[in-house]
């Protein structure tokens, strides 16, 4: 089904929501935005969001709103899950960094899959979405590849702004700056290719620092790393993977919401 949105004016129903969940043991909350113009049966694709707390301040709603109106992209539910604990619960599951922190990670992949997917379903009344997407923002983009990568029977693409893909399983040395980082490491030792799509995001200005001093800054270099290992693995460049480098993107809300209606664009496309 094609929806025409130039012919009718966009609203978003934005609904907030909370689930005791069993797993982490605690209430966890967030934000729903969703067209009001969807049908009961009619296709839609979901996106979960984490950090969802920050889509307020980033005016999730409008820019929504206006990537639907102007953009020619599918109807997608969006659900934001608002952070607890994110330096316990984001990172990546199963390997704690080296401050053993991320010691939740697995538990909050668990939360994903087992206790949020199943709620938002019966909440919509539907059994199933066209296509699952995950991204974040910072450490929750790490969280967000985590996820993608070990449930890639689920999701299908994973969106990762300004990704904290410096987490490490040893401290930094200036012997070895590049080394031990965790991601990484995890891209490298799958045996197998999970049928992914993935969107990497990076400002120029979301840090000073250069580790290894080969005068790029550590968090586009830790990206551009990251997705050398994913052609390493066998996915092809803008096809499989799309980068994105922002001239003058910081590591902040107003950065992440500009280059949104891209990321949605690419993942939502008719």
């Amino acid at each position: 089904m094609f929806f025409d949105y130039a012919e009718a004016e966009v609203r978003i129903c934005v609904e907030e929501w909370t689930i005791a969940s069993q797993i982490l043991n605690r209430e966890v909350s967030g934000v729903i935005y969703q067209p009001e113009y969807l049908s009961a049966t009619g296709p839609l694709h979901l996106l979960l969001l984490n950090d969802g707390q920050d889509l307020v301040t980033m005016q999730y709603d409008r820019i929504l709103t206006r990537t639907l109106q102007h953009k020619n992209i599918q109807s997608v539910l969006t659900v934001g899950i608002k952070a607890g604990n994110r330096l316990q619960e984001y990172g990546v599951s199963g390997q704690p960094d080296f401050k053993e922190r991320g010691s939740e990670a697995h538990h909050y992949r668990q939360f994903i899959v087992q206790e949020l997917l199943p709620f938002i379903h019966s909440h919509t009344s539907r059994a199933a979405f066209s296509s699952y997407t995950i991204a974040g923002f910072s450490l929750g983009a790490l969280s967000a590849l985590d996820i993608a990568w070990h449930e890639s029977t689920i999701f299908s693409r994973v969106g990762a702004f300004s990704g904290s893909f410096w987490w490490r399983s040893k401290e930094y040395t200036p012997k070895n700056p590049d080394k031990h980082r965790i991601a990484h490491q995890v891209i490298r030792q799958t045996n197998d290719k999970p049928n992914l799509k993935f969107w990497f995001q990076a400002g120029t200005q979301d840090e000073k620092s250069d580790r290894n001093q080969n005068g790029i800054i550590d968090s586009i270099d830790d990206t551009t790393s990251l997705i050398a290992e994913l052609y390493r693995k066998g996915y092809e460049r803008n096809t499989e993977v799309r980068y994105v480098e922002l001239l003058g993107g910081r590591h902040d809300i107003t950065t992440w919401g500009k280059i949104m209606p891209e990321f949605l664009c690419w993942a939502f496309r008719n």
